[in-house]
């Protein structure tokens, strides 16, 4: 039901009597909006923010988030989406490179490893997202990144022949790819279940940022972590289109306008961020390390196999991203 309230004075003919509908409302339409990540993580509150921003400034819809996975896991939100099961939701970009060679290029190491960089490499790859999402019959509203990836491990690692038997945290197919390459073990590990997997045993390396750290307190049970700036990976908000379709031309504007404020928070937010969460595992026992030359020169290998790889395939579409993307 959608609250919608009536002109003074409009009425209707039911059974040959005129009935004054002057006043009348109706129940305000919920929308649920899952997320994967704590609500205490910068993302969680700015969709939240974003949430409330739209619901108080019109009548028609109230977006209510749900963090933590709580109502769909972050495996299950983009298909809750799609098939309408729910109107909006977030996502990691990445984890959906399943879906698409464009997904992917948000976590190609060593291609865009600064906030700028990663600004323009996300405008250069937008029109294709889009594309993407209409195809899925979904529509984007904003996107927001994390801070730079590094290396967490449970030991000294000098380099790639260290990771060698490791259990790998893989959270997309890149990261999987990544790990196969450095001759460890991928595991598929969601977000929410960090900790858990560390604590038993079941991961001992990953990489993610300082966030996913200080989140989940990963000090309690990883010794080291690596600045190795291999990428600034994104999460996105989008909507069901057929639920975007049935918003009033005014709704749909306070939507965009509240997207367009949280994407601009939200890059505000991952840079201001990026050093104190840092500063933060250090603090609470962790070492905060910047990688050795050798590592560094071979995660770098890594990088440039796997952008060579994703331009096969993805094609002419891939290499117009990459050629607008170095032209900026």
């Amino acid at each position: 039901m959608k609250k919608v309230t009536l002109k003074n004075g409009m009425k209707v003919i039911i059974g040959g009597v005129a009935i004054s509908l002057s006043g009348l409302t109706f129940a305000t339409e919920t929308w649920d909006m899952p997320l994967a990540y704590s609500a205490t993580n910068y993302h969680s509150v700015i969709a939240k923010e974003f949430a409330e921003q739209i619901s108080e400034a019109q009548g028609e819809i109230e977006i209510v988030t749900h963090a933590s996975g709580s109502l769909f896991k972050g495996g299950e939100i983009y298909g809750a989406v799609r098939k309408g099961l729910t109107p909006i939701g977030e996502r990691l970009v990445s984890a959906l490179s399943n879906e698409s060679p464009v997904y992917s290029i948000d976590a190609i190491p060593f291609l865009a490893t600064t906030f700028p960089a990663s600004w323009d490499l996300y405008q250069a790859s937008k029109p294709a997202m889009e594309d993407v999402l209409k195809k899925h019959r979904l529509k984007l509203l904003y996107s927001v990144p994390w801070p730079p990836q590094g290396l967490y491990a449970n030991k000294p690692i000098n380099s790639i022949a260290d990771m060698k038997g490791l259990k790998f945290r893989a959270y997309n197919p890149a990261t999987s790819t990544i790990a196969e390459l450095m001759g460890a073990i991928p595991t598929k590990i969601e977000a929410a279940e960090v900790s858990q997997a560390f604590a038993t045993g079941v991961a001992e390396s990953m990489l993610s940022s300082g966030s996913t750290g200080y989140d989940q307190k990963l000090w309690e049970h990883v010794d080291y972590w690596y600045d190795v700036k291999a990428w600034l990976p994104k999460n996105m908000v989008f909507v069901n289109e057929r639920a975007w379709k049935g918003l009033s031309p005014e709704t749909q504007q306070i939507v965009l306008k509240a997207s367009a404020d949280a994407e601009k928070k939200g890059w505000a937010k991952a840079e201001e961020l990026s050093n104190w969460y840092k500063t933060e595992l250090s603090k609470n026992g962790m070492k905060v390390e910047y990688a050795g030359a050798k590592l560094t020169e071979e995660l770098q290998g890594i990088g440039l196999k796997m952008t060579m790889d994703w331009l096969e395939s993805s094609g002419s579409d891939g290499q117009k991203i990459i050629d607008t993307f170095k032209a900026k």
